[in-house]
């Protein structure tokens, strides 16, 4: 499975970025995919998730109100549209496939995981 994210970069506070992860359209078929971000020193943390087949939804409460996670059939992507960036925000945000258990907040519930896409947001 190859999970290829995209879309970061170094911004200012109150900017916009869209993380994109596009994957085969099997993967993209088959399963529930999400975001979580590591801060430098941080353990890494969820960010949100789309269920398989885009029944449902979860973001984080840090990022509620600023986020918008949703799949592009399309393009058999996975897309973080993040809005009102603040300097918190900076991470490696890496793309994640194959969510099984009960939550998908928690890490180790993920199969894949992909390379990560750097987001620097500056004050």
């Amino acid at each position: 499975v190859q999970l290829q994210a995209s879309g970061g970069g170094s911004v200012q506070a109150g900017d916009s970025l869209r993380l994109s992860c596009r994957t085969s359209r099997r993967t993209f078929n088959s399963y529930s995919m999400g975001w979580f971000r590591q801060a430098p020193g941080k353990e890494r943390e969820f960010v949100g998730a789309v269920q398989y087949g885009g029944g449902r939804t979860w973001l984080a409460d840090s990022v509620k109100g600023r986020f918008t996670i949703s799949r592009d059939n399309a393009a058999n992507a996975l897309n973080l549209q993040m809005n009102d960036l603040k300097p918190e925000d900076t991470a490696v945000y890496y793309c994640a496939a194959q969510f099984v258990g009960s939550s998908p907040m928690v890490q180790s519930n993920w199969g894949y995981w992909g390379q990560g896409t750097q987001v620097t947001v500056s004050s």
